[in-house]
């Protein structure tokens, strides 16, 4: 069942213009958004650019059109971050982590070794608050290496994506 919360938008951070507007590719309705505060580097956000809570609330159209956006910004992140696999992950709902009231999936592009325990990085995260993917206590980019981050993702997405 779809239940398109307009109301809840409004205090949104993702459904903030000023927010919005730092996408670096967008089409078919979703943005992606560099992580101000990669948990790795590469780390980004798919985001639907309408206001959804959780995925179930997608139809099955959106749900496909966000897959296919989202695998076509992972392959551009598999190659400007030269790494040779990726995570996808959603923390749909409160107790499931989920700080932020806006469907979004985190891509974390990997490469070997990037963790100590690489096949296990997801179960070690909330070991330490400073590592949460939403956590407002990971370190941030200044705004000049997110602007030049995000500069070279949007030259790559225009160079990569058709």
């Amino acid at each position: 069942m779809k239940t398109h919360r307009t109301g809840a938008a409004g205090n949104c951070i993702f459904c903030n213009r000023a927010v919005a507007g730092k996408s670096f590719y967008s089409a078919n309705g979703f943005s992606a958004l560099y992580n101000i505060a990669p948990i790795l580097p590469g780390h980004t956000l798919i985001i639907p650019n309408r206001h959804y809570q959780s995925l179930t609330e997608l139809s099955e159209t959106e749900l496909g059109e966000m897959m296919i956006f989202a695998r076509k910004i992972t392959a551009v992140l598999k190659t400007v971050f030269k790494c040779d696999g990726f995570d996808w992950t959603i923390q749909d709902g409160e107790s499931a982590g989920q700080t932020v009231p806006h469907l979004h999936l985190h891509i974390i592009p990997r490469k070997p070794l990037d963790f100590p325990e690489s096949n296990e990085w997801y179960s070690k995260i909330p070991v330490n608050e400073s590592q949460l993917l939403d956590s407002q206590q990971r370190s941030r980019m200044s705004d000049h290496e997110y602007i030049a981050i995000t500069a070279l993702l949007a030259e790559a997405c225009k160079t990569n994506i058709s």
